[in-house]
Order: structure tokens, then sequence, then C-alpha cells
């Protein structure tokens, strides 16, 4: 897959921040040149699939986790589960073989929140990346759903939002890649038991950091297929991008020195996902949150940023809370309930071309470097150097105010190792990505000092 190169399009940008001197020479940092076999993919995102998957998930009445011992094709989270891996398995045997699909399982213990020890599947599907020395790029949802009792199996939990549209999208962004070629892997995930506890997720995160393996990048899915508010306004071109601003073993006085609070790894990620997604789905407006998931809630991509992978969550404008760990039911005139008839299927197409764009863009591209600033001798520049990354073909460095939440300015430096502004450390955040021959771009790495 090849991409028109990122030209210098944009005259250079004359900016003064407060408090600082004015920037390096530098071009203001141009929209994402699209690659025209991605616009294509983006293009054939189909709400009608969409529709259709998220009805048969619907039609299994619950999902679950504690309906596992339903044993039925028609009824229950492993009926569904099952369904789902049939799926990947079709999938697979279109795109020619090489997406493999199977069960993560394990059992999970009693829990203060749960009611007894519980078989936890999720569904993986991977398709291998050409390059073995590469990471991972991960899409992922999770198929349990539930009512106002987290932990009911025999009442209906619809979960038609929460979340068959996040395993839709997933199934339908599989359905679009599993036949190509990319550098990096690719995993599509459906996690069992999110709503007890992240608990899918959580295993599956951990047996990958056990292994060794890397994940460049988790885009988790999660309450993404409406555009209806609770009181009926609509967001049909928006949507909101979670990202944690630090991880967990984060020491914050090392964090006041840096200057790195905006910084993370993940934080890094989501302006990469929203770069790429205005060039690809310009009709959506992606706004970051600078939470991890939110106000006090939490999401499976909390489980990849626990193991120090880089992860962000989608997440529709506006939740409604009628329609979310509800039992179905009409009471004083208004319906409750995870229901198929408030989704907003051409909505839910959009929000899934967002993740396919950057999905496909992240695993083509080069991985992020890893940087540090030259920090032992007093100075008015600001020198950054890091190791040389696979598929790179050039490295930009990009910089803004301390103040600015997206990178303003960008310098290419061809295919060298180190590179210095004529902007001062103190005052400016700087980093550096990687750039492939075809200008698909990498996450921007934040650099450390040398040791």
């Amino acid at each position: 897959m090849r991409a028109r190169t990122i030209g210098s399009a944009l005259a250079v940008l004359a900016f003064t921040a407060v408090g600082a001197a004015p920037a390096a020479r530098g071009d203001a940092v141009p929209a994402t040149s699209p690659d025209p076999q991605i616009v294509a993919l983006v293009a054939r995102v189909s709400a009608a699939r969409l529709r259709a998957t998220d009805e048969r998930l619907v039609g299994f009445g619950t999902r679950n986790l504690f309906s596992e011992q339903l044993h039925s094709r028609r009824r229950g989270v492993f009926a569904a589960r099952d369904w789902i891996g049939e799926q990947f398995r079709a999938i697979s045997k279109a795109g020619g073989g090489r997406l493999g699909v199977a069960f993560d399982e394990y059992v999970q213990p009693k829990t203060a929140r749960t009611p007894r020890d519980v078989l936890v599947s999720s569904v993986i599907a991977t398709l291998p990346g050409d390059d073995p020395a590469r990471g991972i790029v991960v899409i992922s949802s999770h198929y349990d759903s539930r009512n106002s009792d987290g932990n009911d199996a025999t009442l209906d939990a619809p979960g038609a939002d929460d979340n068959g549209s996040g395993v839709s999208a997933v199934l339908e962004t599989a359905r679009l890649l599993a036949g190509l070629h990319f550098p990096a892997t690719l995993v599509f995930a459906c996690f069992d038991g999110e709503e007890q506890g992240l608990f899918g997720s959580d295993h599956f995160a951990k047996t990958l950091a056990q292994a060794g393996r890397h994940v460049e990048a988790d885009l988790n899915n999660d309450i993404i297929g409406t555009s209806y508010a609770h009181d009926g306004t609509r967001a049909p071109d928006r949507a909101r991008l979670f990202s944690e601003a630090l991880p967990a073993d984060s020491d914050p006085r090392r964090v006041d020195a840096l200057g790195s609070e905006n910084d993370s790894p993940s934080r890094e990620l989501a302006r990469a996902v929203i770069e790429i997604d205005r060039s690809y789905v310009p009709s959506m407006r992606v706004e970051s949150i600078y939470r991890a998931d939110r106000f006090l809630r939490g999401g499976d991509q909390e489980s990849f940023t626990a193991q120090k992978f880089p992860a962000v969550r989608f997440v529709e404008a506006h939740e409604n809370f009628d329609h979310q760990h509800q039992n179905v039911r009409v009471e004083n005139g208004v319906q409750y309930g995870d229901l198929l008839q408030y989704m907003d299927f051409d909505y839910l197409a959009r929000m899934t071309q967002l993740n396919l764009a950057a999905m496909a863009t992240l695993a083509l591209a080069p991985p992020t470097p890893q940087a540090e600033m030259l920090n032992r001798v007093l100075g008015y520049d600001t020198t950054l150097q890091w190791q040389p990354v696979a598929g790179a073909a050039s490295y930009q460095l990009l910089w803004r105010a301390t103040s600015e939440p997206e990178w303003t300015h960008e310098r290419d430096e061809g295919n060298v190792t180190s590179a210095t502004l004529a902007v001062s450390k103190d005052d400016w955040i700087v980093g550096v990505r990687a750039v492939d021959a075809s200008g698909h771009a990498s996450a921007v790495a934040y650099p450390q000092p040398v040791r």
C-alpha cells in the first residue's frame, strides 16, 4: 500500500508563544496526505453490515458473563462467542486464510463484585505482520453485556450499543483488512467479562506482556453506536477519544521536572489518531478527552495501559444512561434498555471508518522511535537523538508551546539519528516521529533525558 509523500505544503508558521522565544524555522503541521488504498477501504465500510452484525448480537438475548452455563446456540454469552468466532473464521477464509482465530480462556475466581468462579472466554483474531521485529496494533471491544444487575444472567441484556456497537466495528474492520499485508501484526479482539472488571482484556494484555510481546497501539471501542443524546439532540459528526495522562508507575516529581504530564505514550497515540482521522474522515471531529476514561469509570484500554502499552478509547459524543446498564422496561412512560431501536448505524459506520483509517495507518507506519534529549550542557537550543527504526525513510521533529494541546510545528530531518532545533527545551515541547517512504507516520516519541 502506498501513499503520496507528505509535503511541506504550508507556509512557515510565524508563531510566538506567550513567555517563549520565537519557534525555530519549520512548517506548520500539514494534514496527513491520504493513502489512496486506505481511502478506498474507508469508503467500503458498510452501515448495513454493521446493522446485521448488531442485530445478530442482540438476538442472543443476554451476553452476561454468568450466562455461560446456558449451553445454548441461541442464547447467552457463549452462543454469542461461538458466532463471533465463526464470523472471524469466515473472514479469514475470504481473505486467504491468514487470520488466526482463538479463544483466550481462563477461570476467573470469585471477587467481591461477582457471585462465583466463572470461565472467561475472549475471541482473538490475529493477522501476522510481515516484519517479525514489529509489534502489534490492536482494535478491541467487549462482547459481553449487562442489565441493571451486572451479574444477572436471566433477564435480557440486549447490549446493542454497549457493546454490540464495538464488536460490530471490530468485525467490519477485520473484514476489510484481513486479506492485506502490513509490517505490524494486527489483532482484532472481542473481550469477555468487561462489565465485571475488565477480566478478558486484563488476562490478554498480561499474557502479551509476559510473553515479551510489544503492543504499539490499542484502539478500544466501547459505546460507539448512536449520535442521539438523552435530550434528543444529535452529535452525528463528533466522537470522543480518551487517553491517560500518566502511566501508573509515574513519579510525579520526575513528571514535573520533564513537563511530560500531557505527553504519555497514550496521549501521543491519541494525537496521532486524531491527525490521521482528520484526513480520512473529515466529516467527523474527534475530540481528545484528557482522561483515561469517563469520570471514575473504566474500559478495556486500561488493561493495556496497565501493562505500559499505549491505548485509547473511542466513545460516542453523548451517552444516554436510559439505554445503558438498564433492565428493559417502560417506567413512567420512558423506555429503558440498550435496544437496537436507539442505534444510529450511519454514525457507527463513521466511527468504524475512524478506527479502520487509524489502524491501517499505524500498522503501515514505522514504529515510534525511542528518543532522548541531550541535557548535560546548558544551552539555548534543543537536541534530540534516537535509535533508528525499521521502515523509516526519514524522521520529523515536531514542537509546540507548553500550553498548546497539539503539535504546531514540523521539520523533516531526513534519515538521521539526531537533530537540533533553535528553540529552548525550557520553553517548548519537542518530539520526534518516524516516517516511511510513502508518508505513513508513527506516533510521536516524547524524549527522555540522556541517562
